[in-house]
């Protein structure tokens, strides 16, 4: 639908620069979230206006946490300001890591568990800010950065990651335009698209952090051939594409094994498989900080999610997180919005080998009740085993978190499933949810416009455009000579 020039010029000009810088917004400690209100005379009209977050002056704010202030004088209550002990991340990382499975965490949400599931959700969102989607542009497919200067050029050098390789995924079937592949002829890869990346923690955020980070981030699905490995719902033994496994029985969905084993010997890019690529590498970075306390935290949206459970079971299984003293470097998987992966003997067996595994979904969100939508872990126990023997037959791993994105007021209602997926959406529930019954109440201070980034779900008087985010000039750049032209980047294949 075409939107007048004046209702989206006019509240960019006046609101946007004030209200909702469109950058990523730097972490802060966290604190009482800033809510604007106008003044109101009585209380019972401030707690309706806050609910309904109309948020139109620019002079009057206020913390959450004076508000109620305000509100306990407004009644002669006795005020006080509870005191939490000061945590420092370093001294309770296995507990945020999953080592007692976020037992007591979730419910309420304890606050250092959500500021580290956003800074994730973040590192995953990165992927699908600088994935090329142009079908006009010769890397379409690829990242748009080189790994050296990925996270400067998405404004996100206060997470104190440094990447070092990205991950290209290929998949073997013989379907015309499945890739998200260019128009131009001299394409970098016709068979490839970029699907991830793996990034270290640096010294400084090492320290904040109390050990030497490995992540590994997956991108969500965006093109067709994702979409095919998406709807691929018949279980596969997980030992057929020659990953090990003691029990032959443990199944995972056919199209992600897929995406995650296959390579393509034409191809300079994808000559190894994402698999292969992430084994080898995660194996030299355990190697190379063996003399450090490390982690291995693996994270995705949607088909990223799947794909993060697949090689977390992976590295655990083919042992590449033993260092050479025999310890094993603890594994965690945080999922967003992500569908079920493999049957009952693959979660009893990524219990067995250690791998946390916590998934955040939005309960209005379909894609986490795929695939398994009739054949899953809450079928009556009597039926199980008789569905434990189909092709079908899927279970949820690890420990979930619900959110409900009917909580949050500053979302509209919408029949758009697209906006119950979105990954910025669940971020934003995140930055809300205090736990099951209490108040939305935003705690990080994390700009509530990013949220219509990619969609179109923020309340209309907040006045932040649908689909803001544009690649500006569509990548085109002027040359020397004035022409319009894209800028050539760095040979893809020298990518580590």
């Amino acid at each position: 639908m075409a939107i007048p020039l004046t209702k989206i010029i006019f509240p960019y000009n006046i609101h946007m620069q004030k209200t909702f810088p469109l950058k990523y917004h730097v972490p802060t400690p966290i604190t009482g979230g800033q809510v604007p209100f106008r003044r109101l005379a009585r209380r019972e009209d401030r707690q309706q206006k806050c609910r309904e977050v109309i948020a139109l002056s620019q002079e009057d704010y206020c913390t959450v946490a004076e508000l109620d202030i305000k509100e306990a004088k407004d009644n002669n209550e006795e005020i006080t300001i509870p005191k939490e002990p000061e945590r420092k991340l370093a001294d309770i990382w296995r507990d945020i890591h999953g080592v007692d499975d976020w037992d007591g965490m979730l419910d309420p949400l304890d606050p250092l568990l959500r500021s580290e599931l956003i800074r994730y959700g973040e590192m995953v969102q990165a992927c699908y800010d600088a994935f090329d989607f142009e079908p006009f542009s010769k890397y379409c497919g690829c990242c748009k950065y080189a790994p050296s200067e990925f996270f400067e050029c998405l404004g996100m050098t206060q997470h104190g990651y440094q990447v070092n390789s990205y991950i290209h995924a290929t998949y073997n079937i013989n379907l015309p335009n499945i890739f998200q592949r260019s128009l131009r002829p001299d394409a970098w890869s016709h068979t490839a698209n970029w699907i991830g990346y793996i990034a270290v923690s640096n010294d400084e955020m090492s320290a904040h952090l109390g050990r030497r980070d490995i992540t590994i981030a997956w991108r969500g699905t965006k093109t067709k051939l994702e979409w095919i490995a998406d709807f691929m719902y018949f279980l596969r033994p997980i030992t057929l594409k020659k990953i090990p496994c003691p029990d032959p029985r443990v199944k995972v969905e056919s199209g992600f094994l897929n995406l995650y084993t296959n390579k393509d010997q034409s191809s300079q890019i994808c000559k190894r498989s994402a698999r292969e690529h992430v084994l080898e590498e995660v194996r030299r970075l355990v190697s190379q900080y063996q003399n450090e306390n490390l982690s291995i935290t693996i994270t995705g949206h949607s088909l990223g999610s799947a794909l993060a459970i697949l090689s977390a079971y992976d590295i655990a299984e083919t042992g590449v997180d033993v260092m050479d003293d025999g310890q094993a470097v603890p594994i965690c998987v945080f999922s967003f919005a992500g569908p079920r992966v493999g049957n009952t003997r693959f979660k009893e067996r990524l219990a067995q080998l250690g791998v946390k595994v916590l998934r955040v979904v939005n309960i209005h969100d379909k894609i986490p009740e795929a695939p398994g939508l009739f054949l899953n872990e809450h079928i009556p126990p009597m039926l199980r085993k008789l569905g434990e023997a189909s092709l079908w037959f899927y279970s949820h791993v690890g420990a979930e978190l619900t959110l409900d994105h009917k909580s949050s007021p500053f979302l509209k209602e919408t029949n758009d499933l697209a906006c119950y997926h979105n990954l910025e959406a669940h971020l934003h529930l995140l930055d809300g949810y205090q736990g099951k019954g209490q108040r939305f109440v935003l705690t990080s201070g994390r700009d509530i416009a990013l949220v219509n980034k990619q969609a179109d779900f923020l309340k209309d008087h907040l006045l932040v455009p649908p689909n803001w985010q544009q690649h500006e000039n569509k990548g085109l750049v002027r040359n020397n000579e004035g022409r319009w032209v894209q800028r050539e980047r760095l040979n893809l294949g020298d990518y580590p």
